[in-house]
C-alpha cells in the first residue's frame, strides 16, 4: 500500500454514508408531513417523534459501534452490520408509505421505530469502516471523500422529493420511498461486492504497525488547564445553541412552507437543495478563509450570517425565488461553522483525552437535536408558525455571544495539501 490515498476504494467505502444521508434527508422532511397531515398530530407531539432518532442514537451508536469492534467474521467487522442494517431499514422504510396510505398509526409508529433501530445498527459500523481501511495519515483526505458522498446522497433525495412528491396535503409518498430504498440497496450492494474488508483491514494494520513509535506517541490523561476548560465549556455551549437554531429549521421547514408560504408537494426541496449545494461549493473558500483569519472568526462570521438570513426570512410571507439566495447563504454559513468547530474541540483537548471530548461534542449536538424539535414544535402549535425563524435567529445570536468567550483552540489551519481536503468536515 502506498502513501497516497486510494480514491477509488474510498469512494466505494463512502457509498454506505451515501445511503445513510439519503435516508435522513427524507426522514427529516417527509416524516413530519406524514405525522401532521395524515395522522393529525400536533406540532409538539411531532417534535417529540422527530427527536426520537437522536434519543436512540445516543444509546444505539456506541452499542453497535462497540459490538462491531469485537466481532470477527469472514466478511470483516463492519460489513455484516452494514448488510443487516440496510436490509432491515429498507423493509421498514417501505412500510411507512403503506401505513400512511392506510392511515394506520400503530403500523406507522412500529415501522418508524423499526427503521430507526435498523439505521442505528449500521450507522456506527458504516462510519467506522473508513478509518478501519485507511491509514491514519490519509484519513483527512478520505473523510473529505466520505462527506462528498454523503452530500450526494442528500441531494439525490431532495431531487426525488422534487420530482416524485405530488400536490395536496396527503400525496402518495410511495414512489419517493421506493427511490430511496433502491439507492440504499444499490449503494450497499456495490460496496459489499467491491470492498474486501477483512483483507484490506489486515493490510492497513500491517502498514500501521511499521510506523515509528514517535509518530504514534500520544499524551494521554492530561487534565485541561482551567482557562482552557472554560473555553471548552463555552465552545460546547455554542455547539448546542447553533444546532438548536439550525435543526429547528430543518425539522419544521417542510411544514412551514405549506402553512406560511402555501407551497405544495415537494416544492420546499428547492431551498434545501440550494443550501446543500452552496455548502459543498463553499468548503474550499471557507478553508482558505479559515487559514487566513482563523477558525474562531470564521465561525463567528458564519453564525452572524446565519442569524441575518433567519432575520430576513421572518418577513417573507410567500415563496419568492429570491429566498433561495438566503438559503444559499445559510448553507455557506453552516459550512463555515462545521468546518471549524470540531477542529477547535480537538485543538483544545490536545494532550488530554481527544476521544472523550469527541464524544462530548456529539453529546451536545445531539442533545440540541433532541430538545429543539420539541420546543420549537410547541411554539409552532401553541403560538404561531411565524415563530420558527425568530426562534432560530435568537439561538444563533446566543451562539455568537458564547463564541466571544472562547479563547483557545483558534489555531490557524495549515494550508491544505490538496483542494479535496477542504471538504473534510465532521457531521
Amino acid at each position: 500500500m502506498g502513501k497516497k490515498l486510494n480514491y477509488g476504494r474510498t469512494f466505494l467505502i463512502g457509498l454506505a454514508f451515501l445511503s445513510i444521508s439519503s435516508f435522513w434527508q427524507v426522514y427529516d422532511n417527509i416524516i413530519p408531513l406524514m405525522l401532521k397531515n395524515t395522522f393529525g398530530l400536533g406540532e409538539t407531539v411531532t417534535g417529540v417523534v422527530m427527536a426520537l432518532d437522536n434519543v436512540l442514537a445516543i444509546f444505539l451508536l456506541p452499542i453497535f459501534g462497540s459490538i462491531s469492534d469485537k466481532v470477527d467474521t469472514k466478511l470483516g467487522k463492519r460489513t455484516p452490520f452494514i448488510i443487516t442494517g440496510t436490509v432491515l431499514a429498507v423493509i421498514f422504510l417501505l412500510l411507512l408509505p403503506v401505513a400512511d396510505h392506510a392511515k394506520n398509526l400503530p403500523l406507522f409508529v412500529g415501522a418508524l421505530f423499526g427503521v430507526l433501530i435498523s439505521m442505528g445498527i449500521y450507522r456506527s459500523p458504516a462510519v467506522a469502516l473508513m478509518p478501519d481501511l485507511t491509514p491514519n495519515r490519509l484519513r483527512s483526505r478520505a473523510n473529505a471523500v466520505i462527506n462528498l458522498l454523503g452530500a450526494v446522497g442528500g441531494v439525490y433525495s431532495l431531487i426525488m422529493i422534487k420530482l416524485l412528491v405530488g400536490t395536496g396535503l396527503t400525496p402518495d409518498y410511495e414512489p419517493l420511498f421506493i427511490s430511496v430504498a433502491a439507492v440504499m440497496i444499490v449503494a450497499v450492494l456495490v460496496l459489499v461486492l467491491t470492498i474486501r474488508e477483512k483483507k484490506i483491514a489486515a493490510q492497513v494494520a500491517a502498514e500501521e504497525a511499521m510506523e515509528s513509535s514517535e509518530e504514534k506517541a500520544e499524551k494521554k490523561g492530561t487534565v485541561l488547564a482551567p482557562e482552557v476548560k472554560r473555553s471548552m465549556l463555552f465552545m460546547l455551549a455554542s455547539i448546542f445553541l447553533w444546532f438548536t437554531a439550525y435543526n429547528a429549521v430543518t425539522t419544521a421547514f417542510s411544514r412551514y412552507t405549506v402553512e406560511v408560504w402555501k407551497l405544495e408537494g415537494g416544492g420546499f426541496a428547492d431551498c434545501l437543495m440550494v443550501a446543500t449545494v452552496a455548502a459543498i461549493i463553499s468548503y474550499i473558500p471557507i478553508g482558505q478563509i479559515s487559514g487566513r483569519f482563523g477558525r474562531k472568526k470564521t465561525i463567528m462570521g458564519g453564525v452572524i450570517l446565519m442569524a441575518a438570513c433567519y432575520f430576513a426570512a421572518i418577513f417573507v410571507t410567500e415563496y419568492v425565488p429570491v429566498i433561495n439566495v438566503a438559503f444559499a447563504l445559510i448553507g455557506v454559513a453552516w459550512a463555515a461553522i462545521n468546518v471549524n468547530s470540531y477542529p477547535m474541540i480537538v485543538a483544545m483537548s490536545e494532550g488530554a483525552d481527544i476521544g472523550k471530548f469527541t464524544g462530548t461534542y456529539y453529546t451536545f449536538s445531539m442533545a440540541a437535536q433532541i430538545m429543539t424539535p420539541i420546543l420549537s414544535g410547541f411554539l409552532l402549535e401553541h403560538v404561531s408558525y411565524r415563530t420558527l425563524f425568530p426562534y432560530a435567529m435568537i439561538f444563533s445570536l446566543l451562539a455568537f455571544l458564547t463564541m466571544t468567550q472562547v479563547r483557545h483552540g483558534d489555531v490557524k489551519p495549515a494550508k491544505k495539501a490538496s483542494l479535496l481536503e477542504n471538504f473534510d468536515v465532521d457531521d
